[in-house]
């Protein structure tokens, strides 16, 4: 009988000396140039490490990373582009989501035991992604040179074997060191992983790139391995971010001066932080992200935002003293916004009886009249919400659909002895548009708003909605908003800036496609 099946898409992977070299950005960035090109072009990371997470269309989690290069590739985000995810809980143990499900908290050893019987899920998500497109632009993470975890790997070198993929190895200058860092992760490679390494990039230039040059000689004459290109520090604030060190940093303020000033609790445990991102590229606005009382200041507004760890960092919040911080600011009539776990603390009770994330029974804030119990089953459902009621955040919209994520484990409710105010939101869910329920609660002066939702700054109606408001309160005029230009623009510099700065034949003729020029 005729062996029918269609051949696998062709492969190429993006591994670099360590984390934050840069491989997420540049597999987005390639993900484009392949679309331009006219490819059907699909992201792949076996394992990723984030509690920055994303929901697909059907319900499943996987990292941000893996939901900004399936925009960049311009193809839904399903979990077989992330099919491992850990989401790190405390600082011995992660949440494990195999295929876009919670899976169970393990600690390292336990998570190293299991990875047997995670290699069948990650080659199993790969080649059905090999399946469906022309091309698989692969992700490793941290670095492959990581010899003392070899025996356990199932995101680095083994996939590029299972695939037979070429690598690329980036490399990041800004560090220092770089030359160093690229000859080193292949001098410790075993001869067959070697053999794959097809090219380095170098990433986060500032300068003169023409003095580099005569180090990728001596490079390529150590290892036999062309650099294809030098990428300059590049503006990635309309990215979404990765967890990373750089996370706490003031973001940029657009204009002269900032007229409102945001303040975000920096949690340890804190998830998607990514998402204040698009307020803080408003005109006027400044995010800080704070971890001491004495940093908090007069803001026109507090967030509490999502965590890994809400219990956990409810108690960093009281041995921080930032938990009286923040009523006190409450009482002088600052608003308040907690986001998911950020919204369960505002409420007066929480409770874990089944070990979800730590067993026990804790008092919150009391600033909402709410109690959170946490359940083993996970909640990850994207939704359209609508604003509801009006408060010193947002006033009700008239029925404007914004689009938004929810990723929780906890259930809220109203305490027994008060009844539940307001809602800021109504949701509807991608299965049922016609059914809506309620979101969050808000006290009864509008202060304090707490919700489930997540993503809800990408959206420009809610997040000027709320600039506005705050303004108004504070009795300041703002100017007329420019447009904040959209992810989709800023994938498509990316690109652009890899085309001009990498040898982007070398890519085409090492992926066997004939060329990457843009198509009509």
């Amino acid at each position: 009988m005729t062996n029918t099946k269609a051949p696998l898409g062709r492969v190429l992977m993006v591994q670099g000396t360590s984390s934050f070299a840069g491989k997420s950005t540049t597999v987005a960035g390639l993900c484009r140039v392949f679309s331009q090109a006219g490819f059907r072009v699909a992201p792949f990371k076996a394992q990723n490490m984030s509690n920055n997470a994303a929901v697909t269309h059907d319900g499943g989690e996987v990292g941000r990373a893996q939901a900004v290069q399936a925009i960049a590739a311009r193809v839904p985000v399903t979990a077989d582009m992330n099919p491992v995810l850990l989401k790190p809980q405390s600082d011995q143990t992660s949440q494990i989501v195999v295929l876009g499900t919670a899976h169970r908290v393990a600690n390292a050893r336990e998570y190293y035991a299991l990875k047997s019987s995670l290699w069948p899920v990650v080659t199993g998500a790969l080649d059905r992604l090999r399946a469906a497109y022309d091309v698989v632009v692969m992700e490793g993470a941290g670095s492959p040179a990581e010899i003392n975890l070899a025996q356990y790997d199932i995101v680095n070198m083994r996939v590029a074997r299972h695939a037979d993929a070429p690598v690329v190895i980036v490399g990041d200058i800004d560090r220092g060191g770089v030359f160093a860092a690229l000859y080193g992760t292949v001098a410790l490679l075993p001869p067959e992983e070697r053999a794959l390494v097809r090219g380095f990039i170098i990433n986060k230039f500032r300068g003169d790139a023409s003095l580099l040059t005569p180090g990728f000689a001596m490079l390529q004459d150590r290892t036999g391995i062309p650099t294809l290109g030098v990428l300059p520090y590049l503006d990635l604030s309309r990215l979404p971010e990765e967890d990373g060190p750089d996370r706490a940093a003031p973001a940029r303020v657009r204009g002269d001066d900032a007229v409102i000033d945001v303040v975000v609790m920096r949690l340890p445990r804190i998830a998607n932080l990514d998402e204040f991102q698009p307020l803080a590229l408003e005109d006027g606005v400044r995010v800080r992200f704070v971890d001491s009382p004495s940093d908090v200041g007069g803001p026109d507004l507090i967030i509490i935002p999502g965590t890994k760890s809400t219990m956990a960092d409810l108690a960093w919040l009281r041995e921080k003293g930032l938990d009286r911080t923040i009523c006190e600011r409450r009482d002088a009539g600052t608003p308040v916004l907690g986001i998911c776990g950020g919204y369960q603390m505002l409420g007066t009770r929480l409770v874990d009886e089944h070990g979800a994330e730590a067993m026990g029974d804790v008092a919150g804030l009391s600033l909402l009249p709410v109690r959170t119990s946490f359940s083993p089953e996970k909640v990850t459902r994207r939704v359209t919400a609508f604003v509801a009621a009006s408060n010193e955040l947002w006033s009700a919209d008239g029925g404007v659909g914004l689009d938004a994520y929810e990723i929780h484990m906890g259930r809220t409710r109203a305490d027994a002895e008060a009844s539940l105010g307001s809602a800021p939101f109504t949701v509807s869910t991608n299965e049922s548009t016609s059914a809506t329920t309620s979101d969050g609660s808000c006290s009864a002066d509008g202060l304090v708003v707490g919700t489930y939702l997540h993503g809800l700054f990408e959206n420009a109606v809610i997040r000027r909605g709320l600039v506005a408001r705050l303004a108004s309160r504070k009795g300041v005029a703002l100017s007329e908003p420019r447009s904040v230009p959209s992810i989709d623009d800023a994938l498509d510099e990316l690109a652009a800036a890899l085309r001009e700065h990498l040898d982007v034949d070398a890519i085409a003729e090492m992926t066997h496609l004939p060329s990457l020029t843009v198509s009509a």
